[in-house]
Formats: C-alpha cells, sequence, structure tokens
C-alpha cells in the first residue's frame, strides 16, 4: 500500500517485470513523492509549494482506466512517451498522461498554471514551444485525453499559491521599462521547476525500480564544506615556503579571497593575472563563502577550450585525505551526452549532486537553455551554490545577453554567487549607456592593478607574418618552447615538420584526455630537468594548464588568448622576463569567433600604424579597450540567435506565456559544429573499459560511462557520418567506439580519421 495513504490499490505509476501488481507502484504513492522531492527541490530558489504542485500533478494522467490498462498489458513501463507524429494516434491517446496533468494544472490555477503546464506536458518528451507546427503546449491543452479525474478522489486537496514567487513579482514590476527580461525571469522559473520534476521523477522512479542502484548514490556529511575547507588549509601549508615574488602574491591572492568569504552573497570577480594562483585561491573562497552561508554546491566552470582533466586532478589531489567519505569530485564533460531524448540518456545523465562539480563552459550554458529532461536535472542545483566562472569572458559577442541574463537569475533569484574568475578586469560589467551587464560585481582582490604590476613577468613581441618553414626555423633554435596556434590541422602539419627533433611533442585535442594527461606529465618533466621540449599545441593548453616555458610563440588570437599564452611563460617568476612572441599565420581560421577576436587585437598591435596603440599590450587598459571593441561595439549581435526574442508575456488567457523552449535549444549553441564524440580504446586501461561497455547488459553504469570521458575524442560531424559502420561502431546502437585504434589513433598525434594517406608512426611516448 502507498507509504502516504493515498492512492488505492487499483491505480499504479511503475510495473515491475515478472512482478504482480501487488508488488508495483502505486500512483499515489509516486506523486506524493515526486511532490515531496520536488518542492524540497524548488525551495532553494522560494518556490516549495510551486515544486510541491508540479510534482503532485505530473502524472495525474495515469489515473485513466485506459492508462492501467495499458500499463498492465506491458508490463513493464519504460516512461518513453511517444510524440504524436511518432507513433499511431489512438495508441497515443491512451498513454499520454501529460497533458492531463497540464490541463488540470491551468484549470485549478488559471493563467499561472501555465507555468506549471510547461514542465508537466514535457516531463518525458522535453519542454515544448507555446505555439508551433508541431508538438507545442497549445496543442497539448486543446488535445482530448482519456478520462482521469475521478483520480482526484484519491488524492489530497491543495489550494494553488495565492501569488506568484517573490522573483516573478519583481519582474513583473519592472516589465514596463524591460519588458524582453521580465519573460526571460519567468522562462528561467519555468526551467528551474521543469529541472525539480525531471529529478525528483528520476529519483523516485529509479527509487522503486532499481533500489540497490538508488541506495548506493552517495551522501556527503552536514559540513562537507568545513571538511573540505580544512583539507584545503592543510594542503597549502604544506606547500613550499614562497621563493619568488609570484610565490608571494599567490599567498596574497589566497588570504585575499578568505578574507572576502564572509561577504553576503551574489556576483563576484576575482581579477587575478594569469599564473597568480586563482585555481585554488577561488576554491578557498568558495569552500569558506559556501560553509558560512549554507550553500549547497560548488561549480568551478572552465572555458571550453580548455583542459578540465588537470583541475579536476589537483581537485582531487586535494581532497584526498577525505578517504572516509565519497569523492567529493564530479567531472562532467559533453563528451558523452548523446541518446539524451531516451530513458537510457536520461539514466547515464548527471544531476550535479555533489559537493564540487568541474565541467565547460559549454555543458554549463547550453543546460541552461537545454530543453530534454537529461540536460536540465541539474539545473535545480545550481541554485543556493558557489559558480566559478574561470575565463568568464569567454563569450562570443552573439550569445553575450542570455548568458548574461542567467548568471543575473542565478544570483539575483536563485541565491547564487557567481564569481566571475579572469586574468583582467572583467568584461561583463554593466556599462554606462549600455542595455546589458551586470550590476552589482564586487571585486575580491583590493588592488588589482598593483597585483598586476607585481606580477608582470612577460614581454609581448609582435613579429608581424610568418609563415609555417621560418616559424618551424624560430622554434628549432629554442631548446623549450611552447608554440601555440589555433587549428588542430595547423598544429599537426608544424608537428610534422619538426617530429624528428629532438624534444618535440604534440598536443591537441584529436588526443583523447588521458593521453594529453599523460603527454602533459611528460612535458612537466622535461621541463623541470632542463631538457629539450618543443611543444607544438592548439589553445587548449592555455586556461589552466600548468606549465611553465620560457619562451613562447602565439598565433594571433583575441588578447585575452595572448595573455593565456603568456601565462604558460615564466609562469613561475624564475626568470627576470619571459618573453612572448605573437604572429600571423599563412593559416586562415576557418571559425568566426577566432576570425573576428583576432581582428580585434590586430588593431590594438597597431596593424597599418608604425607603432602598438599600448606599450603593454597585456595591461588592464589594453584589455580593457579590447572588450570594449569586441564587446561594447557589437550591439546589435547581443542576441543574434533570438534567445531572448523567441520569450514573451502575451495578452492572452489561452496562452498566456509564449516560450520557444525546442527551439531556443536547438540554436543555443556555443560550438555551431561540437562535433560528435568517439571512445578511444586507448592503451590497456581505455581497452578494458571499451571492453566492459561492449559487454555491458542493458544501460551501461554511470560510473563507467564517466570514466569513458577521459578516452573520448570529439570530431567534426562530416568525419564523424563518414566513417560510422567502418571506422566507427555503435556500440549498444548508441555509443560510438573506435574501431581499430592501431590504424586510425596515432600514438603521438592522436585520431587521425581525417587523413586518408595515414600510416601509424609507431613511436610511443
Amino acid at each position: 500500500m502507498p507509504s502516504h495513504g493515498y492512492g488505492g490499490p487499483a491505480y499504479y505509476a511503475h510495473t515491475l517485470p515478472n512482478r504482480p501488481p501487488e508488488g508495483w507502484q502505486p500512483l499515489g504513492e509516486h506523486l506524493l513523492n515526486v511532490a515531496d522531492l520536488a518542492g524540497a527541490f524548488a525551495a532553494a530558489f522560494e518556490a516549495k509549494e510551486w515544486g510541491h504542485l508540479v510534482g503532485l500533478w505530473h502524472d495525474v494522467g495515469k489515473f485513466s482506466e485506459a492508462f492501467q490498462a495499458y500499463l498492465g498489458a506491458q508490463g513493464d513501463y519504460h516512461d518513453d512517451e511517444a510524440e504524436p507524429r511518432d507513433a499511431d494516434q489512438a495508441t497515443v491517446a491512451k498513454t499520454d498522461h501529460t497533458s492531463a496533468g497540464a490541463q488540470h494544472a491551468v484549470s485549478v490555477a488559471g493563467i499561472p498554471g501555465h507555468l506549471l503546464a510547461y514542465p508537466i506536458a514535457g516531463h518525458h518528451a522535453g519542454l515544448l514551444d507555446g505555439v508551433s507546427d508541431g508538438a507545442c503546449l497549445d496543442r497539448r491543452l486543446r488535445k482530448l485525453v482519456a478520462p482521469w479525474e475521478h483520480g482526484l478522489a484519491e488524492m489530497p486537496s491543495v489550494t494553488p499559491p495565492s501569488e506568484l514567487p517573490a522573483a516573478l513579482r519583481r519582474a513583473l514590476d519592472r516589465r514596463a521599462d524591460a519588458p524582453a527580461e521580465t519573460a526571460f525571469t519567468f522562462a528561467f522559473f519555468v526551467r528551474m521547476l521543469f529541472s525539480c520534476l525531471v529529478d525528483a521523477d528520476f529519483l523516485d522512479t529509479e527509487r522503486f525500480m532499481d533500489p540497490a542502484r538508488h541506495a548506493d548514490r552517495p551522501r556527503w556529511p552536514d559540513d562537507v564544506f568545513g571538511h573540505m575547507a580544512d583539507v584545503l588549509d592543510r594542503y597549502v601549508k604544506r606547500l613550499p615556503e614562497p621563493a619568488t615574488v609570484v610565490d608571494v602574491e599567490r599567498r596574497k591572492v589566497r588570504e585575499a579571497c578568505l578574507d572576502a568569504a564572509p561577504m553576503e552573497p551574489g556576483l563576484f570577480s576575482l581579477t587575478v593575472p594569469t599564473g597568480g594562483g586563482k585555481t585554488l585561491s577561488s576554491l578557498a573562497f568558495a569552500l569558506r563563502h559556501a560553509q558560512i552561508h549554507g550553500l549547497q554546491r560548488i561549480i568551478y566552470v572552465i572555458p571550453f577550450t580548455s583542459i578540465i582533466e588537470q583541475n579536476a586532478d589537483v581537485f582531487r589531489k586535494v581532497f584526498a585525505p577525505l578517504a572516509d567519505i565519497p569523492d567529493p569530485v564530479v567531472e562532467h564533460h559533453s563528451a558523452l551526452d548523446v541518446g539524451r531524448e531516451s530513458m537510457s540518456g536520461r539514466l547515464a545523465a548527471e544531476n550535479w549532486d555533489a559537493p564540487l562539480i568541474v565541467t565547460t563552459s559549454v555543458q554549463f550554458y547550453e543546460s541552461l537553455f537545454a530543453d530534454r529532461p537529461g540536460r536540465c536535472r541539474k539545473l535545480h542545483n545550481l541554485a543556493r551554490s558557489v559558480i566559478i566562472l574561470d575565463e568568464a569572458q569567454k563569450l562570443p559577442v552573439d550569445y553575450l545577453h542570455p548568458c548574461l541574463l542567467a548568471l543575473r537569475e542565478l544570483s539575483a533569484n536563485c541565491r547564487s554567487s557567481v564569481v566571475l574568475c579572469t586574468a583582467t578586469q572583467p568584461a561583463v560589467e554593466r556599462r554606462e549607456g549600455f542595455a546589458i551587464g551586470l550590476e552589482g560585481v564586487r571585486e575580491i582582490m583590493p588592488d588589482p592593478p598593483g597585483l598586476y604590476a607585481a606580477l608582470k613577468r612577460v614581454e609581448v613581441r609582435d613579429l608581424g607574418s610568418l609563415d609555417d618553414e621560418e616559424l618551424v626555423t624560430r622554434i628549432l633554435r629554442e631548446q623549450q618552447v611552447l608554440l601555440i596556434v589555433n587549428t588542430r590541422r595547423h598544429a599537426r602539419i608544424l608537428f610534422e615538420r619538426v617530429k624528428e627533433h629532438e624534444g618535440a611533442v604534440h598536443l591537441s585535442a584529436a588526443m583523447c584526455p588521458a593521453h594529453r594527461s599523460l603527454v602533459l606529465a611528460d612535458v612537466r618533466g622535461r621541463l623541470r630537468r632542463g631538457g629539450p621540449c618543443r611543444v607544438i599545441s592548439t589553445q587548449l593548453i592555455e586556461a589552466g594548464v600548468d606549465v611553465d616555458f620560457p619562451v613562447v610563440f602565439r598565433s594571433l588570437a583575441g588578447l585575452d588568448a595572448v595573455a593565456q599564452a603568456a601565462g604558460r611563460c615564466n609562469r613561475n617568476g624564475r626568470s627576470v622576463s619571459g618573453v612572448t612572441f605573437v604572429f600571423r599565420s599563412e593559416h586562415r581560421d576557418s571559425e568566426r569567433f577566432l576570425r573576428e577576436t583576432s581582428q580585434v587585437a590586430d588593431q590594438l598591435l597597431g596593424r597599418g600604424s608604425a607603432m602598438p596603440l599600448f606599450d603593454d599590450l597585456l595591461s588592464l587598459e589594453a584589455v580593457e579597450r579590447y572588450f570594449r571593441l569586441y564587446y561594447w561595439s557589437q550591439q546589435t549581435r547581443w542576441d543574434e540567435k533570438r534567445i531572448i526574442g523567441d520569450t514573451r508575456l502575451a495578452n492572452r488567457r489561452d496562452l498566456p506565456f509564449m516560450f520557444s523552449f525546442r527551439g531556443i535549444a536547438e540554436r543555443f549553441r556555443l560550438i555551431e559544429d561540437a562535433g560528435q564524440p568517439v571512445i578511444i580504446p586507448w592503451r590497456e586501461e581505455g581497452q578494458a573499459l571499451c571492453d566492459r561497455l561492449r559487454f555491458a547488459k542493458g544501460v551501461p553504469d554511470t560510473r563507467l560511462l564517466r570514466m569513458l570521458q577521459r578516452y573520448t575524442v570529439q570530431v567534426p560531424q562530416w568525419i564523424w557520418q563518414r566513417h560510422l559502420g567502418r571506422s566507427i561502431e555503435l556500440v549498444h546502437d548508441r555509443y560510438p567506439l573506435l574501431v581499430s585504434p592501431e590504424l586510425h589513433y596515432d600514438p603521438r598525434l592522436g585520431l587521425v580519421l581525417d587523413r586518408e594517406d595515414y600510416t601509424p608512426d609507431r613511436f610511443i611516448i
């Protein structure tokens, strides 16, 4: 019988294979369990009543006799609802229970009920557009559904909230001045409710369908951040005493972060030059800040051009002494977010229920504008969190307005603290005379210009245009040198010309993360020993990768990228000054973002004039001018993809909220061609994991998929399609596995599917 006392044994939510109805989950029990969970989740953004209602009403359509008959005939319900365009209309009419809940929310709660109708109608197939040619909320609200109202007698009587949540009331107060931003606040609230519902629904279904797995979910002590902060303190105290000016300034940065931790939650900036110790210092701030203010978790967001494995590995090393609690670090890439529309895709998704999440900008921002349950489960866990955005300014101008509004929502209405962690003054604060930007950002460092002067240890020189031959000649003159270019293809071309020389190393995203980690460890060893080390890399080495070269060459890119490259030069201040050379390559950048940021940087370098506009191209003033030229002079592009433009409040009672969740999710792509993943059976460890995947029964375990992320490479869509069924096999019809790594994965270059003339290089690292 149901644990809450509601829902007779005639109505069920889920069945179990080879079990009689007495062993099935009563519908009333499921509704109340989900309502309690969703309400608890929504309490984090002051919407507990709304979360409770969306959970209570989400499956009321299952009370229909037609659905109960269907459920009994199925014997094992998989919670996968088909859209009318994909299945026979009569079958869908019987099994579609989500439309009934959406209609009930509107009939009981009126206009505010539409805010509940969106998540209820989409809790299986995904959030819908308000109006469209296909499936949409408007059609769902007018759809004829099987009778279910007799089930109301089996449910507790509830009264809808008498007023909107405080965040929505505040938004309505400013509607006349900012109608688009008001609509955005309402749509963001719906996404957060949707997240509460789909996560609660998943967890309760898992508890019934797979109790062993549910019981195995990790639990952390209430004061986990206190434990983690103490361990980090002990770790830092064991570090060597400061030996250079850089070491001294890094200690000051950390002290400033700890001093700022008691400040009230909100928007912060941490302006620290590259190499100034931002990673551990920002973590120290986050841990103490979360502990003091009772926040729930820490989300560490790293640009999509970086290597997040390094930061995750550093964090795990720091917290290794916490052996008596589960690993507090979850590392979440986008690499294996495949099959997200199906039940198996949702099973593999993370809900970010861990103390410390390390993820990418692509995963973070695209999840904020996603429509599918698998991508949205984690959103409610962003509330009451500390969100650290490493290199916060790395946003394409086309998405600037929606991304800044999302950050504002998290801070203002979800009670989260957002830390804009950057080597330059934040580029995303509101400027006078501009309609967008973040307000009320508090700087953690007491004197950013003074810190920049103290940590200045690199000179930037402009070499003008260099062809590959001259570039290679210059590289070979150096004993230890880092060369950074903008594309994998260019990195590979240059490496082919120097690979026979001692110390030549290639590094790019064509190598799986486990491979890159090994290469970076080898590079650091060479640098420490003073041996030859000539690294040819793409820009992935720039953000957060701890290497220290005396000389760096950087193909022209945005000034912030040049600053990041310079951060790999004389990083620890062991020389008086290092040198970073900027050059213009003979290879044209195909990606729009790279072309545009390079052009702006070229202006500051003095293209067409006798000298650059600034004596110090990495000064805060120069970088401020760069961002003014790139971001603030292109107002017409701030919402070029119409992310905000497709969200509005309408003066109609039948559909007062005209949201385009599905359309927005399809258009919001920080990387236009993010590519497709390929899992690499690299070395014995990777091969063993791939064997486990191949022979897994049913849905692969989430832990296995998480480990496989370190053996995954993203490739362009056209290459992936060309090799699918030949060099790439879909294991379980879903997971793309490289079939012949000995033919298509070079031990120095990585994946080489785009080269028809490739013959394996037998050199083993």
